[in-house]
């Protein structure tokens, strides 16, 4: 092949594996190619949960589970439970068959070289579907970079990378899958940076860009993704807008550490209330039937959030929503449904980005309500995931505005620095953190679930 015997040639290796881990140019093509499968199987993941919610929710959910219409009750209620009954099961069976937890990029970087297992990607692909597409109040983020990062991690050691490589190359994966599920290439970058790799370099950037890039087109082509509603079009903040991000960002602080808080205490109770371990607990935790409330406490929230963008409204709803959509979260993940907070601390943070022009209106300052969603989104998750600049890059790529992004970058800051000074982690630092003790105990526990 021409490129093999070119790269033989540069350097002088007897085989194309030598050639590629001892070649920049290689590790970026390993970067652009794992970026590609990690877009498709993202897209792909995201067809399969759209494709649970019209067999479970009817052909209505198409436009979103949590912005669903006339559903029946019964339905609201039973689905959520028998993907917590099925999830537990398949828990049951994992325990006797595979009792080893699955190894998630963050901690895979951070404790075992970027080692992770396909099969890992499976487990986690497999309870994710479960929890997301019956309903549970949780993400498929976590499918979406256990299966990109695992994808990467076995492509970067069949050509035998280095240690330092390899963990780049899951980086790589993670930020295909993130790019390709928001449709937003600079945020699956960062976000492999901040909380991946866990550091940036000059030499890091172009196979990490590469890789979010790759995941773009790929998940573009397929069409799973579900990227955030565009939100061109805004005006440039003024300095009232920049006073008002400050207190934006430390109210979705605030929010943030009690919702985190809550995800502990509802596991605990839960544990105390269902002490078996498995199929009981994830059943539990949807015994209150919320949905029958307002569907917008289903899934991840991907139509909630388009509709709290475009829709405005008096302030009694958005409260309802954002209390119960936090209820929602800390019990479906404290239950131990899998999944992420990435696209529900979206959601939560534009809800309190609205809610805080009411009192600024009282107070005689006028902000633009869609511009203060697009902050709290934003400052909400950099709270909860703990990566300000991806966060930032959410913005921007969502406002396509860098007068909006620097606006967003204060009530980013503010809220990060909140939750670190009175919390300590983010909601994923702080999973990865719990892994470590793991680890370094050799005992799992059911509190470090993603």
């Amino acid at each position: 092949m021409p490129l093999r015997r070119w790269l033989q040639s540069r350097h002088a290796t007897s085989s194309l594996r030598d050639a590629v881990r001892q070649s920049e140019i290689g590790i970026i093509g390993l970067g652009v190619l794992a970026g590609l499968f990690s877009g498709v199987l993202a897209a792909l993941l995201g067809l399969a949960a759209r494709g649970l919610h019209w067999l479970l929710f009817g052909p209505e959910s198409a436009h979103g589970l949590s912005v669903l219409q006339g559903a029946e009750p019964l339905v609201l209620l039973l689905a959520p439970a028998t993907g917590g009954l099925l999830l537990g099961l398949l828990g049951l069976g994992l325990a006797r068959w595979r009792p080893r937890q699955p190894i998630d990029p963050i901690e895979a970087n951070a404790l075992h070289g970027g080692r992770m297992s396909l099969w890992d990607g499976v487990v986690v692909g497999a309870q994710n579907l479960l929890s997301n597409g019956f309903g549970a109040s949780v993400g498929l983020e976590a499918a979406y970079t256990q299966a990109g990062g695992g994808v990467a991690s076995r492509l970067g050691r069949a050509f035998g990378l280095r240690r330092g490589d390899l963990r780049l190359l899951v980086g790589c994966g993670a930020a295909g899958a993130i790019a390709a599920s928001f449709n937003a290439p600079l945020t699956g970058a960062f976000y492999a940076f901040e909380l991946v790799i866990g550091s940036y370099a000059i030499a890091h950037l172009a196979p990490v860009l590469g890789a979010a890039v790759a995941g773009t087109a790929a998940g573009a082509l397929i069409g799973g993704g579900t990227p955030v509603l565009s939100a061109a079009g805004l005006g440039a903040p003024d300095w009232g807008d920049g006073g008002l991000a400050l207190a934006i960002g430390l109210l979705c602080g605030l929010a943030a550490i009690a919702l985190m808080r809550g995800v502990t205490l509802v596991e605990g109770g839960l544990r105390r209330a269902v002490p078996w371990a498995g199929c009981g607990r994830p059943s539990a935790g949807w015994r209150w039937g919320l949905a029958q409330v307002t569907p917008g406490v289903l899934s991840a929230g991907h139509g909630a959030l388009h509709l709290t963008f475009v829709v405005e409204g008096s302030a009694l709803p958005l409260l309802v929503l954002l209390l119960l959509k936090a209820l929602a979260s800390a019990i479906s993940i404290g239950a131990g449904f899998r999944g992420g907070l990435f696209f529900a601390s979206l959601l939560l943070g534009a809800l309190v980005g609205k809610l805080a022009v009411v009192p600024a209106a009282w107070l005689g300052i006028t902000i633009d309500p869609l511009l203060a969603a697009i902050i709290g989104m934003s400052a909400f998750g950099a709270a909860v995931i703990g990566a300000p600049l991806a966060m930032t890059f959410i913005a921007l790529e969502t406002t396509q505005s860098f007068a909006v992004a620097g606006v967003v970058v204060v009530a980013v800051i503010v809220s990060a620095t909140t939750v670190r000074r009175l919390f300590g982690y983010s909601f994923a630092t702080g999973a990865s953190t719990c892994a470590a003790r793991r680890s370094a105990a050799r005992m799992t526990s059911a509190g470090c679930a993603t």
